[in-house]
């Protein structure tokens, strides 16, 4: 037996039952997914022996088998509108050939107009993205029973309304792109740190595929100035993301990492890409704002260093776009570094984020720098019966054990 058959003989008996739960809750069919890890098992059988055995197994075979999963999804939701889609299209607009990714073209198709843009958000990160339910909900702020009706009634109004599943004109782009930048965003910020329990902290194939699909959406946009505001800001995150996890599996805050450790190349085409903004003298949109905060941060060489006036205004000035309860929350950590953590503590108690664990994390830190110890403690107990990522609650019990008459 070759090396690559022995591989896949071993790599079977350890993922196959890890692989079709995935992949079941993924598609919710586990025939489906047992259907799909079969292919891409067969998949590696012709590929192995000739490009050798991957680096991770288990990653390779997962995403070979729900890019298959990709491919049935828009089979089946197009095989029952076949005829009638054909009708349509003799009486729309060119289909927009540049789109030739996959992916980005189904995205693009599942934030259509006639949708709510919450419901257009969900649906797309459930069939697209491949987000489970209950971390579409935590990334919404709601409880999953509420989340799985909301996608449920999307799936209904799509059927329902005839929405015809096919590539958009390029008159469709203006009406979609603001969805479809709320989903590459999720997407993303679920791989910068995975909400859910069990999951490793940091996603790199979330983070990866948001960062891919946001550049080929710059090629096909160059001019939205938020599409570009988008790429800096994951360019700039995904820069600092060799230094957010310990060798202990602690989460690194910002003050804390090593910035030696940051990708200097993907700082240095984040700044051009937000100074490219700057200079075309248009107002900017929220996500070209929080593109220049991380420009702020990411230019400092020393967190001492950091501009914080500087970030205050940006925030500012994002607040007059998303007066948002977690963009005021981010705010205050602003105005704790001006103004003091008492003034930004009483900020916070304005704020109805009272399930959102970085809310009771960000007040915990402040309580502490008051030397409101029991407050402080109270404050990181709420902090961790809410945070499902492991290096997150690694970090949050090591802070919460540094109080003073700490247990």
């Amino acid at each position: 037996m070759s090396d690559a058959a022995e591989a896949i003989v071993r790599v079977h008996r350890r993922e196959w039952a890890r692989l079709v739960a995935v992949l079941g809750r993924r598609f919710g069919d586990l025939d489906v997914a047992e259907e799909m890890a079969a292919e891409a098992f067969a998949i590696a059988v012709e590929r192995w022996p000739v490009d050798g055995v991957p680096p991770n197994p288990g990653a390779w075979l997962t995403t070979t088998a729900q890019r298959r999963g990709i491919d049935r999804l828009r089979r089946e939701v197009r095989r029952d509108e076949k005829h009638r889609e054909a009708l349509m299209l003799a009486d729309t607009p060119e289909p927009l050939g540049a789109i030739d990714d996959d992916r980005l073209r189904l995205i693009f198709t599942c934030c259509h107009p006639a949708l709510a843009p919450e419901a257009r958000v969900a649906l797309t990160l459930r069939l697209v993205g491949g987000l489970t339910v209950p971390e579409i909900a935590r990334a919404f702020l709601v409880q999953e029973t509420a989340m799985g009706r909301r996608i449920t009634r999307a799936k209904e109004k799509i059927k329902a309304a005839r929405i015809p599943y096919r590539v958009p004109s390029r008159e469709d782009l203006p009406a979609r792109v603001t969805g479809v930048l709320a989903v590459l965003y999720l997407i993303f910020n679920e791989g910068y740190l995975a909400s859910g329990p069990g999951t490793e902290a940091i996603r790199a194939d979330l983070t990866a595929e948001a960062i891919r699909l946001t550049r080929l959406l710059r090629e096909l946009m160059p001019a939205d100035g938020e599409v570009a505001g988008l790429l800096a800001l994951m360019l700039l995150t995904e820069a600092r993301r060799a230094a957010r996890v310990s060798a202990d599996g602690e989460l690194v805050t910002l003050d804390e990492q090593d910035r030696g450790a940051w990708d200097r190349a993907l700082i240095a085409e984040g700044h051009a890409l937000v100074r490219e903004r700057l200079a075309s003298g248009r107002a900017p949109g929220r996500y070209q704002i929080l593109a220049a905060i991380n420009a702020v941060h990411t230019d400092a060489p020393d967190a001492r260093d950091t501009d914080w006036s500087q970030v205050l205004a940006l925030y500012d000035l994002l607040v007059r776009l998303d007066p948002s309860p977690i963009v005021r929350l981010n705010r205050a950590i602003a105005v704790a570094e001006l103004d003091g953590p008492e003034v930004a503590l009483a900020e916070l108690a304005e704020l109805p984020l009272e399930g959102y664990h970085p809310y009771h994390a960000t007040r915990a830190d402040l309580l502490r720098r008051l030397g409101r110890s029991a407050d402080a403690r109270a404050a990181y107990d709420r902090a961790l019966d809410l945070a499902g990522n492991t290096a997150e609650r690694a970090y949050l019990r090591r802070r919460r054990g540094q109080l003073a008459g700490a247990e």
